[in-house]
């Protein structure tokens, strides 16, 4: 990349679908006695599918199996070949009552039967690889048909590691960040690493900081900071006293070793602009975030204090910022909601003139079902001439965002309790202090309600406990 303004490496077109299975499993330490199960899955592939070639694809969603679970996030991977190997083969991953489970089961696809062989799955169910169950899932046409086929959507695809890369070149009074956050389903433990550049505005020499935090679940949140050190610059991330944020993979050290980290990185999703698009490209606005993938699931180990975190498939995302600094008043929000849905907001309030005596403006973007609502960013900003747009009741330890776009409305509650939240403060490149309040165990509460003939009715409700990402800052 070169010039004054980066572009996101843009790919073909993918593809993505949903789909609804139902049968049968049958645990061997249930003497043959057969369960229901059904399967939502939200498949996404880097390219175009063709019948005529092998298509590897990603698959996030929810199993239920009578008297196990009400409902388990799986994710997994789909090797999409109905001509060229003539199957459909299946590799998903849960965990139910603290089993890690794998469902691994091909449609073996013949012209003698082409219904039956594209919508019947017999699979196998394994422990630690051995087998312990089995069944058959199946596709049925008549109620799932329709559904299937208008889920079908060809989205454009952009490289994650192209929005890595950094925005800064050689301006003074710049900031930017590569933030990741996560939690840890074995513990509920949350994670967080910042990242940042500053470019003073006073055209001294750039520096890189940040710090890493932990909130447990059942002690204190304890942080680390690292830096100030020389900016030397890195084409992929982040790169900084011993500390990197590249494509894939997060390591660093800090206090002689006591913290350090390795954590492998892998994007689920497609990039999120919380913001318009252009506004990435063309710094015109006061800051702009993104998240290269808008969800992902993180391996590997996080030591701080003399205890390790072994992460395996801990959800969370990362995120970049870059801007002129923080603003007067802001309040963030990352909520994994399963299923491979997520929500994003960001509410500020800028600092420049004009700008700050505005209500605080709002990003809000809900990734549900492959589709991302509402269809333009800047609509729950600045509504309809400035008509209609979304509100946001910034403060602590209670925040909330509404608003209606179409034919639905929202309403987000975020809440993070003081015991849960962390206070650090920030230098802008003109020097002038803010302080961010941050808590990864935060509460939400997420009521998405539709409009139909007669009024407004619910069509989803989230509530997460202690899984939610947010943030409060000030002045």
């Amino acid at each position: 990349m070169s010039g004054t303004r980066t572009r996101a490496a843009a790919t073909a077109r993918g593809t993505s679908f949903r789909e609804t299975m139902s049968g049968t499993l049958s645990l061997h330490e249930d003497r043959g006695r057969p369960r229901g199960i059904r399967l939502q899955l939200t498949v996404t592939a880097g390219r175009i599918l063709r019948p005529t070639r092998t298509t590897e694809a990603r698959a996030v969603g929810r199993v239920r199996i009578a008297g196990l679970t009400g409902g388990a996030a799986v994710e997994g991977e789909l090797e999409i070949s109905p001509l060229a190997r003539r199957r459909i083969r299946y590799r998903l991953a849960f965990t139910v009552d603290g089993r890690r489970l794998t469902l691994d089961g091909w449609k073996s696809v013949t012209p003698r039967r082409p219904v039956a062989s594209m919508t019947e799955l017999p699979y196998t169910l394994y422990e630690d690889g051995s087998p312990v169950g089995g069944g058959v899932l199946r596709f049925r046409l008549a109620t799932q048909g329709l559904p299937f086929l208008a889920s079908w959507r060809f989205p454009r695809q952009e490289d994650p590691a192209g929005l890595l890369a950094p925005r800064w070149r050689g301006e003074a009074g710049r900031t930017e960040v590569w933030y990741t956050t996560l939690t840890d389903p074995a513990t509920g433990t949350g994670v967080w690493l910042h990242h940042e550049l500053v470019a003073p505005a006073d055209g001294s020499e750039p520096y890189a900081h940040g710090w890493a935090a932990v909130f447990p679940e059942d002690g204190p949140v304890r942080h680390v900071r690292f830096g100030p050190a020389p900016w030397t610059g890195d084409r992929d991330g982040f790169r900084a006293d011993g500390v990197t944020a590249a494509p894939g993979r997060l390591t660093g050290s800090a206090e002689d070793g006591a913290w350090r980290w390795q954590l492998n990185e892998k994007p689920l999703d497609e990039p999120l602009f919380t913001f318009p698009r252009w506004s990435w490209t063309r710094p015109w606005l006061p800051a702009a975030q993104i998240l290269p993938a808008a969800s992902a699931r993180y391996d590997g180990t996080f030591t701080h204090d003399g205890t390790a975190l072994s992460l395996e498939a801990a959800p969370g995302a990362s995120a970049r910022i870059y801007g002129h600094g923080n603003a007067r008043r802001w309040a963030w929000l990352h909520a994994d909601l399963g299923d491979g849905e997520v929500l994003e907001i960001v509410a500020a309030v800028s600092r420049r003139p004009g700008l700050r005596r505005l209500p605080p403006l709002v990003f809000l973007r809900l990734r549900r079902h492959g589709r991302t609502w509402p269809r333009r960013p800047e609509r729950t900003a600045v509504g309809w001439a400035g008509w209609g747009r979304f509100r946001a009741e910034l403060g602590l330890p209670v925040w909330t965002v509404t608003g209606r776009s179409g034919l639905r409305r929202i309403t987000v509650t975020v809440t993070q309790p003081e015991d849960r939240t962390l206070a650090l403060d920030y230098r802008d490149p003109d020097g002038d202090p803010a302080v961010c309040r941050n808590s990864e165990r935060a509460d939400a509460q997420v009521h998405l309600e539709r409009w139909w003939p007669g009024g407004w009715r619910t069509e989803a409700r989230w509530t997460l406990d202690g899984t939610a990402h947010a943030e409060v800052g000030t002045r």
